[in-house]
């Protein structure tokens, strides 16, 4: 842009000196009538060129819209950021605790093993002790009963020897189940820790996967951040480019305006010379050729399909709201592209925003431009006739893709093309 603005400032000053340098020429040949054409000409260049200076500043306005939305995305990713930043930290708290739970619980799973083992060895010592009792017993049963009933002097050392033998018999049943309990008390133990062992692994690795998770989301959302930043930039950058605009089109207006007082001022001393001069002594100075009023033919004969119009718009490069001094025509890379009337060709060469273009002046200051092309038949000076082709559709310059730019300029301003085409 700060190219396109360049040339066109370099375009509009030389055409002012040029039209301050030969109005001395033709001074003295032009009436009061023909200066006032001239001076409602500038006037509405200026007109002109305050409405694309309003368009610049609306363009700005909207760049700065743009940077203030960007700056709240990216304040409110990064609050985001730093959410998940807590919540991660809360979970790697969670996880410590998590794993010294689990420690715990080893510790107490290798303990109840150990009272599994010692009590299963006390069980096999009480089961070799009651297999040997019941054995003696099976042997001599019979015997010591009947040795501890007659070695009974009363009735009541009978009953207690009986008594006696019964409660021994009795403490190992007892003995041997307490010991089958513990056994099936410790296994049960054992069996819950080690469900609860399982379930602590589960939830350590239901952790991790969430503290991945929770990184993976904090590392897209800085790659958005940074994305953003990027965004933000590119931004203030078109805003600089937009400042740097509105500065060179205000140097423009500002000559316009100095063009315009010049006139008026000319204009003043005319009217007093007239009213000293004969009327036949004025003289008239004809250095245009004329525009017969014909129509234009279609300049891109193998398409007719308008992708951008004439009018305000919403700059495909730039993003911005800005105001499109001409007709899109798409079409494909090589096609023909035709003179729109007869003429002289005025320009044709390479401008970093228009890229290769043509300049064609009709006579009575209309001109017709064609922008964007891949390959240039014409060059300057040379006379073209309507139909004539003069270049090839392309997409060089500013251009998103293949497509002739068509301008009509009449009076040093563009207006629609659509009123010259049939």
């Amino acid at each position: 842009m700060k190219k396109y603005m360049k040339y066109m400032v370099i375009i509009l000053t030389f055409t002012i000196g040029l039209q301050a340098n030969f109005f001395t020429f033709v001074t003295s040949a032009k009436s009061s009538s023909q200066v006032q054409m001239e001076k409602e000409q500038l006037e509405q260049e200026l007109e002109n060129a305050n409405s694309e200076s309003e368009d610049l500043k609306s363009g700005l306005e909207n760049t700065q819209k743009a940077i203030d939305a960007l700056s709240k995305k990216k304040s409110n990713m990064e609050s985001y950021v730093k959410e998940l930043d807590s919540q991660l930290n809360e979970i790697l708290d969670n996880m410590k605790k998590i794993e010294q739970q689990i420690e715990e619980k080893e510790e107490e799973i290798d303990q109840t093993t150990k009272e599994l083992l010692q009590a299963q060895k006390e069980e096999e010592q009480q089961y070799d002790s009651m297999k040997k009792r019941i054995k003696f017993m099976y042997e001599n049963g019979n015997v010591a009963y009947i040795e501890l009933i007659l070695q009974s002097k009363s009735l009541s050392q009978l009953l207690n020897a009986a008594e006696y033998i019964q409660k021994i018999s009795e403490y190992d049943r007892e003995l041997l189940d307490e010991y089958k309990k513990t056994i099936e008390f410790i296994a049960t133990a054992k069996e819950k820790l080690e469900i609860e062992k399982v379930e602590l692994a589960d939830l350590k690795a239901e952790t991790e996967t969430k503290k991945a998770e929770v990184s993976d989301l904090i590392d897209a959302k800085s790659t958005q951040i940074a994305k953003y930043e990027s965004d933000i930039l590119s931004a203030k950058e078109l805003e600089d480019d937009y400042e740097a605009d509105i500065k060179a089109q205000n140097a423009v207006i500002a000559a316009l305006e100095a063009s315009v007082a010049a006139k008026k001022a000319e204009i003043k001393r005319l009217a007093e010379a007239e009213n000293q001069a004969n009327a036949n002594q004025q003289t008239k100075v004809n250095i245009t050729t004329t525009y017969d009023g014909g129509t234009f033919t279609w300049p891109c004969p193998s398409s007719k399909r308008i992708s951008s119009d004439y009018g305000n718009r919403l700059h495909p490069i730039l993003n911005v709201n800005k105001f499109h001094n001409g007709i899109d025509i798409a079409a494909p890379t090589g096609s023909s592209i035709v003179a729109a009337y007869t003429g002289t060709v005025v320009g044709a060469g390479y401008n970093s925003s228009m890229g290769n273009y043509v300049m064609i002046d009709h006579g009575d200051e209309l001109y017709t431009i064609y922008m964007h092309a891949s390959a240039l038949y014409v060059s300057t000076g040379q006379n073209v006739n309507k139909g004539d082709s003069i270049a090839a559709v392309g997409t060089t310059g500013r251009s998103t893709g293949p497509h002739l730019h068509f301008g009509v300029r009449l009076n040093g301003s563009y207006v629609n093309p659509r009123n010259y085409v049939g």
